[in-house]
């Protein structure tokens, strides 16, 4: 229904999406990669000189801004989000002859405010296959260390991440026939797209067509059934038209699902330890490490909890444990630093 027509007008006057090519490359972004990599170098040593040309401290400098562009507008304007540099990234890969792809990482839900919704910030980054080796290139500013679980997508999917998030650009700049055009588009890309069928959801709800709302949320969570930005719209929906127990219900299994979540459980341990509650912050972890046992930054902040309660031994045995499954070497360095520090601090008479 949402897709063919909507109470909010007619997309067909909108600019239309469909026609965008977001990975087509500019002369000039030929030229420059002729310039500074084309040759005959092997995959290996292409990647190497691609991301020192667009990441080294060259004359190219990337900014980086909340505004999704495509392959050629990120180049020309030297700015973008982490989609608007996968797109710029992956189109100039390939265009060097190296297998490029989409990759989400299922990063925990990053929310913000849109009146009363919640908007989902998925993360994408470039999947490269040498071969003989896989390789990650990510722009996101954030430096993720946690091992999320990641999945190579399509390139309809990165399209329907494109549209999806100029839709969510339009309607907060209260353009919402753009934005539906990108949304409706998001979704003919791949209807399986449950961030895209949530921001329609919030579209309707925020113009007043909740039954559209709902129908939009629920086709979310059909999709995602365990989909907690769905859940936690649906609430809202639902309590603010006077539905109290299905808006009961929902909060209960959003909030039953955080529990479950060992990062919701870290997050939760962080603030705990900030508080001064540190045996909090050990029950918090405990779980938190017992779902992923391979997250150096679980066993590093049940070390230092250990130690604010005065269990020097334990704090040991943990932060050793944080260096053990450490995945980079700078990470195995200041684990084992900190480790020093306090062995040594432990020797003292």
């Amino acid at each position: 229904m949402l897709l063919k027509s909507s109470p909010l007008g007619s997309a067909s006057t909108a600019r239309q999406p469909a026609e965008i090519d977001i990975l087509q490359l500019s002369p000039e972004m030929k030229a420059f990669l002729n310039d500074h990599v084309r040759g005959r170098h092997g995959d290996d040593e292409k990647l190497r000189l691609l991301i020192y040309a667009v990441m080294g401290e060259g004359t190219f400098k990337l900014v980086y801004d909340e505004v999704t562009r495509t392959a050629g507008e990120t180049f020309h304007d030297r700015r973008g989000n982490c989609l608007s540099f996968t797109n710029m990234f992956i189109a100039m890969a390939r265009y060097l002859g190296l297998e490029a792809r989409y990759q989400e990482v299922e990063v925990p839900p990053d929310w913000s405010i849109a009146g009363q919704a919640f908007l989902l910030n998925k993360h994408v980054n470039v999947f490269l296959n040498l071969g003989y080796e896989t390789r990650i290139v990510d722009f996101n500013l954030y430096d993720l260390k946690m091992r999320f679980d990641k999945k190579v997508v399509s390139d309809r999917r990165g399209r329907a991440h494109y549209h999806n998030n100029l839709g969510v650009e339009h309607m907060l700049a209260g353009d919402n026939l753009q934005a539906l055009a990108h949304f409706q588009q998001s979704l003919r890309e791949d209807d399986s797209f449950a961030p895209a069928w949530i921001n329609l959801g919030i579209l309707h709800r925020r113009e007043g067509y909740p039954e559209y709302a709902e129908a939009a949320y629920l086709q979310a969570l059909t999709i995602d059934r365990e989909n907690l930005v769905a859940m936690s719209n649906l609430a809202n929906l639902y309590e603010a038209e006077g539905l109290i127990e299905q808006a009961e219900t929902y909060r209960a299994r959003v909030q039953q699902h955080r529990m479950e979540n060992p990062y919701y459980r870290y997050m939760l341990a962080n603030e705990a330890f900030t508080g001064g509650d540190y045996r909090a912050a050990i029950g918090e972890l405990e779980y938190a490490i017992k779902e992923r046992p391979q997250e150096d930054l679980f066993y590093s902040l049940m070390s230092m909890s250990y130690l604010m309660i005065g269990d020097r031994e334990a704090a040991q045995d943990w932060m050793k444990k944080a260096a053990q499954v450490a995945g980079e070497d700078a990470s195995k360095r200041r684990y084992e630093h900190k480790l020093g520090l306090l062995m040594s601090q432990g020797s003292e008479p």
